[in-house]
């Protein structure tokens, strides 16, 4: 395919990435968005019991995931970042085990709900059922990290709902009077549930409550990944420097239901809905990459193919697998001799 001359075809090029980055960013998207789609069809054919999903948010969390160094830094990582968690080095095996509540299950055993990541050998910790924890979770990990004087950063993402809760405000308090080295990442999609922004929060932008803490923040086009990846290794740069922590707010929006047990066309409207699906960050980056002659539908076709395989496999595999035993529910409850010794989970 023949490029275009626009100098937009480059902008990739002037954050430092590559051509083959760029296209790689549009895989990884293009990756969550499809496991995604599966998650909704295995709920409705009643293969699973739940699907939390994230369409729409793909582009904030891939670009965020370029600037992170895999395998250094600690994630924490919260309950829509399909496509975050996959770049950063989750298998679609491991999250259809726990999308089908199996033993093998890497990030619970099967004991905890879909989207709650977590993963020792990727430096993943979990989160809880109850919104926020992993924001305080990601400051000590950070002040560890200080103490130790280890050159690493945590970075740690929630939603706009989560603003709101009591942990939010003491992490960032604590990480800020500390200056810890941690990114605060909070993927505004402009519901908590059922409740719009404006009904949850009197500032114009999540990004304000930054300065409260004495810190920067920064509000980023969700819908852009080659923004939100300036913005999150300009974060990082600043948190290696020891200038302590930055909070990133990518704006961006929810095209699906809150989960599967939701009716979102009760409190919005599905012109809105559309409205926002013509911003989608997934399909305009392919566009970008059509025009810079770095992508064509007969790509486009295979990456399809590709992806479908890869899930179909997964979902194979997982519905073969073996569920917990009973005697399961009482493992990692109490300190047992084989935990300490650091087997298990």
């Amino acid at each position: 395919m023949e490029q275009t001359s626009s100098a937009e075809q480059f902008r990739h090029h002037a954050f430092g990435l590559t051509n083959e980055e760029a296209v790689d960013m549009y895989r990884w998207m293009q990756l969550g968005r499809k496991y995604d789609e599966w998650g909704l069809i295995l709920q409705r054919a009643g293969k699973i019991n739940f699907h939390i999903a994230g369409p729409g948010q793909e582009a904030a969390q891939v670009g965020a995931a370029f600037a992170l160094e895999k395998d250094t830094d600690y994630i924490l990582p919260y309950y829509r970042d399909f496509a975050f968690v996959l770049k950063m080095g989750m298998t679609m095996k491991e999250l259809m085990l726990s999308l089908f509540a199996k033993a093998e299950d890497p990030n619970s055993g099967g004991r905890q709900m879909p989207g709650h990541f977590g993963s020792k050998r990727l430096k993943m910790v979990t989160g809880s059922s109850p919104v926020t924890t992993q924001v305080p979770h990601a400051v000590g990990i950070a002040l560890a990290a200080k103490m130790r004087k280890e050159e690493l950063i945590t970075f740690v993402t929630f939603g706009e709902g989560s603003s709101n809760q009591g942990d939010f405000h003491e992490g960032l308090n604590f990480a800020g009077v500390h200056r810890l080295p941690v990114i605060f990442m909070c993927e505004n999609n402009r519901y908590a549930i059922s409740v719009p922004y404006h009904k949850q929060v009197g500032a114009e932008s999540i990004a304000d409550r930054a300065k409260g803490y004495g810190f920067p923040g920064i509000q980023v086009d969700g819908n852009d990944p080659l923004a939100m990846y300036q913005a999150v290794k300009e974060a990082r740069e600043r948190a290696i420097r020891g200038e302590g922590p930055t909070l990133i707010e990518a704006c961006c929006y929810r095209f699906s239901p809150h989960s599967t047990s939701d009716n979102d066309l009760a409190y919005r409207t599905q012109e809105e809905v559309d409205y926002h699906k013509e911003k989608d960050g997934v399909r305009h980056f392919r566009n970008y990459l059509v025009e810079c002659g770095l992508w064509s539908e007969e790509q486009e076709i295979e990456l399809g193919k590709e992806a479908d395989q890869l899930i179909r496999e997964a979902i194979r595999y997982a519905e073969e697998a073996p569920f917990p035993k009973p005697e399961d529910t009482l493992l990692h409850v109490y300190a047992s001799s084989d935990q300490q010794n650091g087997e298990g989970l």
